[in-house]
């Protein structure tokens, strides 16, 4: 019986000092991802405000083996994506790393399609939009991840051919509309008709407009990959090691003693609730008894 519940208690200690590693590692390492995470949050505003009115694409052609009336055929495939890239970094040398940042840029024949400067000596804040060519996209990416101290970088690559053939099916469908809508223009008839078809064609010529102006932005002359650069002057703010352990310590004995009063509690209203579900089952069985 001793045996037993020697067993048992040095389990139960075993379970509570692993719980309390388990939390004092998790916030460890919450504390390393939560200043990273702080350090990038005001550079990606800007970004998201301005991307939804500047898109790159690119394209892509190659070739693939398929299998056409049970014989081997090439067929020729035309890519489009769009490739955005995502560099945020730190310095206090900012003056610096902005020459570098200018000179790394000109060298791939980038350019700048949009900029933000704010901020006061000490604390300025750079931000470009970058487009740069295809097959020069991964020489500039590598060039701007050396300038400063990376906080955050990434690469994202959707494939957007199925909403350009979309584009072009739609600017096929209305281009046929507006032939049709001409001929019927050219066969007379009521004034108000008249009217009506040159309103409708008005209408289909500013959506053919707008159409090209999305088409054009997946011409080959105008093939881009975009990079999202932020440049944030001031130092890094290191926090020592010492002072993350003393951190997490007072947090983990704090959490580690809640959650053992609140066991505590679940385990004392339990045993409660137990405890009157058989008084009661008792106090039944004699009620039934004495009926008997």
């Amino acid at each position: 019986m001793k045996q037993t519940f020697r067993k048992r208690l040095k389990k139960g200690i075993l379970y509570l000092i692993l719980l309390f590693v388990i939390l004092f590692v998790f916030r460890i390492v919450y504390g390393y991802s939560e200043y990273s995470n702080n350090s990038i949050d005001e550079s990606n505003l800007f970004f998201q405000e301005i991307t939804s009115s500047r898109v790159n694409y690119a394209s892509k052609k190659y070739k693939i083996n398929t299998v056409s009336n049970n014989s081997p055929a090439i067929v020729d495939v035309d890519q489009k994506y769009e490739k955005i890239a995502t560099v945020n970094t730190k310095s206090s040398e900012f003056e610096k790393e902005k020459k570098s940042l200018d000179k790394a840029i000109k060298k791939e024949s980038a350019i700048i399609q949009f900029e933000q400067n704010s901020g006061n000596k000490g604390n300025r804040r750079l931000q470009l939009l970058i487009g740069v060519q295809p097959e020069k996209f991964d020489s500039l990416y590598a060039s701007l991840s050396k300038i400063g101290k990376v906080q955050s970088k990434e690469i994202t690559k959707k494939d957007k051919t199925n909403e350009y053939k979309q584009l072009n099916a739609k600017k096929e469908s209305l281009l046929k509309i507006r032939t049709s809508l001409i001929e019927l223009k050219s066969k007379g008839g009521k004034i108000e008709e008249y009217i009506n078809l040159e309103n409708r064609i008005l209408s289909i010529e500013e959506e053919l407009q707008g159409l090209g102006v999305q088409l054009g932005n997946y011409d080959e002359e105008n093939e881009f990959c975009t990079i999202k650069f932020s440049l944030i002057e001031g130092t890094e703010n290191k926090i020592s090691l010492i002072h993350r352990v003393k951190v997490a310590l007072d947090w983990t004995v704090s959490t580690y003693l809640q959650l053992i009063v609140i066991f505590f509690f679940i385990v004392g209203f339990t045993y409660l609730v137990l405890l009157v579900l058989e008084k009661l089952n008792l106090f039944g069985s004699i009620i039934k008894k004495l009926d008997d």
